[in-house]
């Protein structure tokens, strides 16, 4: 039996010109076990990542934990509240804190698996939060940079920007 051709949307698609949008978001560390001495060489530590739209926030996450250097996996989340570390802010959790039962007031707006960038409805100047390892609790702070409605050729997500130097993961580390 002959093989079905792929149709002509699948082609374009692969050829980068998807209705995908390209999102531009800056990342700033704004709290973790930082000593003294890192924070006067590094006051400002951040990077610019670009993703697409169809890529979920499980894949931002990946992109900040290759950006900031880190090697060893920990729980996180996203919030999109008022303010980083909004307490009633919508959070987007690892699947299984998702099905844990914490209550109407607690519970999670989604899952980071299957929460697509696209369908957060962000918006340029928007700003969100993500928590990562909640024992040495790194925040962060997202900044939307830029939404472009058209996506180039290549591999997605991706730093496009560093400032300052990545903290060690763990303070007993050093510098």
């Amino acid at each position: 039996m002959a093989r079905p051709k792929k149709s002509s949307v699948r082609r374009e698609a692969a050829a980068g010109q998807s209705n995908e949008r390209l999102y531009t978001l800056e990342v700033f560390l704004i709290g973790g076990p930082i000593n003294e001495q890192f924070a006067r060489k590094n006051p400002e530590v951040s990077r610019t990542i670009q993703i697409r739209g169809d890529q979920t926030l499980e894949d931002l996450h990946l992109a900040i934990f290759k950006a900031f250097g880190r090697w060893e996996e920990h729980m996180y989340e996203f919030q999109f509240g008022k303010r980083p570390m909004d307490p009633k802010a919508p959070r987007y959790v690892l699947p299984g804190a998702f099905e844990t039962d914490m209550g109407e007031r607690n519970r999670p707006a989604g899952r980071v698996d299957r929460t697509s960038i696209e369908s957060l409805g962000l918006e340029v100047d928007q700003s969100f939060g993500y928590w990562f390892d909640f024992g040495d609790d790194w925040w962060h702070q997202f900044n939307v940079e830029a939404i472009e409605d058209k996506v180039p050729r290549g591999k997605f997500p991706k730093v496009t920007k560093r400032v300052g130097k990545s903290p060690p993961q763990y303070a007993e580390e050093g510098e």
